[in-house]
């Protein structure tokens, strides 16, 4: 079996033993989801958003959360907790490269990911009718290069803090920036402009998944959108950067 292999499995049997990684960076999405979905004025058709309703045009801001828990929260502190604990260190003296350890990392967060997206949609739709990804291809790249995004990010924090306590802190901040960008902690109609079209930029892109998901009349509701392959190219300028300076930056103490 390869490194890459080994490496990969051990790194998923630890992510499936940290409850607070599986409740928040895959369960939790969809759990405020549905949860929004109790409150019947959520569920009800508004005029202010051109007859749809708010549970439709927040689910992707939903999926945003789990991406970024996973991506920039889970990645960082545990690639600085090994460093930290010397675990890195040791895993120095193998023959195993740098690249490897950050690729099993992103391998078990991308699955994570998936299942988050999977769940989310798939519950959206059976509990609260909302309608299935409308451009499944577009939603797709949209969730992959958004994704790639944060976790190219996080990749690069646990790469350069020294601590665990440093990258959790540095994760932190950058965490509740993207979050607020990206319209998850207040609606997007409720933003100033400029702010508006900052999220339409802002990693993991819940505008982007938005326009897959529902479609450009829906995405538009209540805002003015941005060119979908303007957000796409950020998002994938974000992953190649940010993921290119992660591995050159990468130290194993």
């Amino acid at each position: 079996m390869s490194a890459l292999y080994k490496l990969t499995v051990a790194e998923a049997k630890l992510f499936l033993r940290e409850p607070m990684a599986v409740v928040f960076g895959v369960l939790f999405p969809t759990a405020i989801l549905l949860g929004l979905g109790l409150v019947p004025a959520m569920r009800a058709p508004s005029e202010e958003f051109g007859g749809v309703r708010f549970v439709e045009l927040w689910a992707p801001s939903a999926l945003v959360l789990g991406l970024g828990i996973v991506g920039l929260q889970h990645i960082p502190a545990v690639v600085a907790t090994y460093r930290e604990r010397g675990i890195l260190r040791r895993m120095s003296t193998t023959p195993v490269h740098p690249g490897t350890v950050l690729a099993a990392q992103l391998i078990v967060a991308l699955a994570a990911a998936v299942t988050a997206a999977t769940l989310l949609v798939v519950s959206a739709r059976l509990v609260l009718d909302v309608p299935l990804p409308r451009h499944p291809f577009r939603f797709a790249v949209a969730f992959l290069l958004g994704f790639g995004a944060v976790l190219a990010i996080g990749m690069l924090i646990a790469a350069v803090a020294p601590t665990s306590r440093a990258a959790t802190g540095l994760a932190t901040v950058v965490y509740m920036v993207t979050m607020f960008a990206g319209g998850v902690f207040l609606p997007r109609f409720l933003l100033p402009d400029f702010l508006r079209r900052l999220g339409d930029y802002t990693p993991p892109g819940a505008q982007s998944l938005l326009l897959g998901w529902s479609g450009d009349a829906v995405a538009g509701a209540g805002t003015a959108a941005s060119p979908l392959l303007l957000q796409l190219g950020i998002m994938a300028l974000f992953a190649v950067v940010a993921g290119a300076a992660a591995a050159k930056l990468f130290r194993w103490e």
